[in-house]
């Protein structure tokens, strides 16, 4: 239904139960804009991991951190805006319990045809309906660009609710020397309305402390054949232990 979605519920890591919610405009536009397409773009970008080596050891260093000692047990991971699922399947085969999120409903079935033994949900960064400290880490890869700058706080605040003390954070972006916004009406021969955001490291990063998450590492590469604009690679945490204001007196 237009105007709504669904929000993600996985409560101790069982499967989902959803309820619908009010979305925000740039949210649906994103999810009827993927929609449409879904399979051309599953087709274009079935892994592009596959030929960025620096993008998989990245991932590997967060499966690491996923696993440090800091953060116990073995609980979910979260790829947020997971497309047609090559990177839920690649934090699956290193053996994190993960599951996908993605705005589109189309390419969720998608991924879920192509990754069988997975979990994929219809759902929003916008709206993680998730206790807190319930999750291991959260992967977003190429997913902030279609959030406009006024949403980054809360989107940001609501990972840092949701990951576990000390759990890690992974977001890539395309970048450039300053922020910048463009709209595409067409992509593959379909009309569509998808709006992309590339935001400089700093940007970024900013929005990431004052969301209390502590800025780890951040990479910046230069564009490969194909790009136009370098790719930035920022990694975050939620803090191990948070900190407790000193009493007065």
């Amino acid at each position: 239904m237009r105007g709504e979605h669904r929000r993600v519920h996985l409560p101790d890591a069982r499967p989902a139960s959803v309820r619908l919610v009010r979305a925000p405009d740039f949210v649906e536009s994103t999810q009827l804009s993927y929609d449409a397409i879904a399979e051309a773009y599953a087709a274009e970008h079935p892994d592009s991991l596959a030929g960025r080596p620096l993008e998989r050891a990245l991932l590997s260093a967060f499966v690491e951190l996923v696993r440090a000692p800091g953060v116990p047990g073995r609980p979910p991971v979260a790829d947020i805006g997971s497309g047609p699922g090559y990177v839920t399947a690649r934090l699956h085969e290193a053996g994190l319990p993960v599951f996908g999120v993605d705005a589109s409903p189309r390419m969720v079935a998608l991924a879920r045809r192509a990754h069988p033994e997975l979990r994929f949900h219809v759902g929003s960064m916008t709206a993680l309906d998730l206790p807190e400290a319930t999750l291991g880490g959260i992967v977003a890869l190429y997913s902030i660009i279609h959030v406009p700058d006024e949403h980054l706080p809360s989107v940001f605040a609501g990972f840092r609710r949701v990951l576990l003390p000390g759990a890690p954070v992974l977001l890539g972006f395309q970048s450039g020397d300053e922020d910048g916004h463009q709209r595409l009406t067409e992509r593959f021969g379909r009309e569509i309305s998808l709006d992309y955001y590339w935001r400089t490291p700093d940007t970024v990063a900013g929005h990431l402390t004052r969301a209390g998450l502590d800025l780890r590492a951040r990479v910046l590469r230069e564009p490969e054949a194909g790009e136009k604009l370098p790719r930035a690679f920022l990694l975050a945490r939620r803090p191990p232990v948070d900190e407790v204001p000193a009493a007065d007196g």
